[in-house]
């Protein structure tokens, strides 16, 4: 978010304080939904995900098979309402997964070749691409 950096740059920098139409004019965003996030720099639904999330990580902590489904009617057992949609979206950027879910992350790339190319292969003809 660049929004703090307006606040920075408007207290002052080393040449002088910027003034935060400019910052704001040449970061391509308002000057009001700047002062909109200065009067309120959290806001009402990142404060809820943050409530949500943690009594989700206890729940998840306290048994870690269950997945996000099961994660959710624990919420709703504990008085919190909150759509699957919601808590899959928490708990895959926190990556709280089942225990018994595949494993997840980037794909592997394959390492280096196990032995030397032996085999140097010389084609008479020239390549009909012209590439080697």
């Amino acid at each position: 978010m660049m929004f703090p950096l307006v606040r920075d740059l408007a207290v002052g920098s080393r040449v002088g304080p910027i003034p935060v139409a400019v910052t704001c004019r040449v970061l391509g965003f308002s000057k009001q939904a700047f002062y909109q996030w200065k009067a309120n720099p959290v806001s009402q639904r990142d404060w809820d995900d943050a409530h949500l999330l943690n009594t989700a990580i206890t729940i998840h902590h306290d048994d870690p098979e269950f997945g996000y489904r099961f994660i959710t009617d624990e919420l709703t057992r504990v008085g919190i309402t909150a759509s699957r949609n919601r808590v899959n979206r928490l708990c895959s950027q926190q990556r709280l997964f089942s225990s018994h879910a595949s494993k997840r992350g980037r794909p592997r790339r394959p390492g280096p070749p196990v032995h030397d190319d032996l085999v140097t292969r010389h084609s008479p003809h020239p390549c009909p691409t012209g590439s080697g």
